[in-house]
């Protein structure tokens, strides 16, 4: 059976690369990098290599790269770690679309007495910046808000957030759904997440940047590796391969975010070719991340649609997949102003560079049979 992968906003499968990077490291450099003789100082020099790989494609010169078990842990420490240092009682700003790994830091931060305030986005994904400014003037001083949106592409304006900022609060940019896929530059904010599993490496490695000017209290102690900010032996092998898949995808040059455009462009046309009705959730197409949709079939819930694609080898989702077993609206698509009713339907479609035209018109092809027989189920 042909199948289709088009879930990689939860999940992709490791470039030859990373793996023939992390298997390497597991047979050959298996030294632990804090002890002091030739093979390990080896390994010590392959981290810094490492993190500086990972620094030159957001232009983080000057920061610091903290590597973490993966974005959750890369965001925590973000937001938990910079109002840890903190003194009394904080106004938080975080916006009202983000993924649960920021969200429950700051319900935590709220539980301890901070005052969290969410900023609304439009129809569009995009900030709500009279809210924004307001919470500025209040004397926020932390603003957390995501560079792509996972489940719908919305694409974060960087440079216009810090340009209102100005400098009086930090930015932390969750940019899990948006390293090496969409330019970023470390200029516009001052901490900046992001997970190896995203694009094309291992699971259980990620990494924060953070600009030195930055103080953080640390989440894990111990040790005091990654310059006492995250304590613990670390995971070489996930690094190597995190690195390998970074040098990967890097090499595959500027064209390739245009590239990854043209394919989800031709999945849009292809499924509107099969489905006349079907609707775009968010952002036009043409001016959101270049790899991610959220589509809608009217009458067809979305998880009676992913089951069926299942068993068509075309493999979607239903939004994030921290929280897309829960069979709940999502609630990024009702914060956008979509009814629960229209939010019911949505399929989310993520691409990488890898995924190949071939996958896409199967996809869509299988989709178009697919909507014929489900929708004459459909609840009235």
């Amino acid at each position: 059976m042909k199948q289709a992968y088009l879930d990689n906003s939860a999940t992709t499968r490791p470039c030859e690369a990373a793996v023939e990077a992390m298997s390497r490291c597991m047979r050959e450099g298996y030294y632990n990098p804090s002890s002091v003789y030739k093979s390990a100082v080896e390994v010590f020099r392959e981290l810094r290599n490492a993190r500086e790989r990972l620094l030159a494609p957001v232009r983080g010169e000057g920061c610091e790269l903290i590597f973490t078990s993966g974005g959750t842990e890369a965001n925590n420490l973000a937001i938990l770690g910079a109002v840890g240092r903190m003194r009394d009682r904080q106004v938080l700003a975080v916006s009202a679309v983000e993924h649960p790994s920021v969200r429950a830091a700051f319900d935590a931060l709220a539980d301890q007495g901070h005052d969290v305030r969410v900023i609304g986005v439009d129809g569009e994904g995009q900030l709500k910046w009279d809210e924004l400014e307001r919470v500025l003037a209040d004397g926020a001083s932390l603003v957390s808000c995501m560079q792509v949106n996972n489940e719908t592409g919305a694409l974060l304006d960087a440079r216009r957030l810090h340009s209102v900022v100005n400098g009086r609060a930090l930015i932390h940019v969750d940019g899990v759904q948006g390293y090496l896929r969409v330019p970023f530059d470390m200029r516009y904010a001052d901490l900046y997440s992001l997970s190896g599993h995203k694009l094309h490496g291992p699971k259980g490695i990620g990494a924060l940047i953070v600009k030195k000017s930055v103080r953080l209290l640390p989440r894990q102690l111990g040790g005091g590796q990654e310059n006492g900010l995250r304590s613990g032996t670390e995971n070489t092998p996930g690094i190597a391969g995190l690195a390998a898949a970074v040098a990967e995808m890097c090499a595959l040059g500027a064209d390739m975010p245009a590239e990854l455009m043209a394919k989800k462009l031709r999945l849009i046309e292809a499924v509107r070719s099969a489905v006349p009705d079907v609707l775009v959730n968010g952002p036009a197409p043409e001016v959101a991340a270049p790899h991610i949709v959220n589509l809608g079939f009217p009458g067809v819930r979305g998880e009676v649609m992913l089951h069926a694609l299942e068993g068509e080898g075309v493999y979607v989702s239903t939004g994030s997949a921290c929280s897309s077993k829960k069979l709940k609206v999502s609630s990024v698509l009702t914060a956008m102003g979509v009814s629960p009713r229209t939010a019911e339907w949505a399929i989310r479609f993520s691409l990488s560079p890898h995924t190949t035209v071939e996958e896409i018109d199967y996809a869509a092809d299988r989709i178009g049979a697919l909507y014929d027989q489900l929708k004459r189920f459909q609840r009235r």
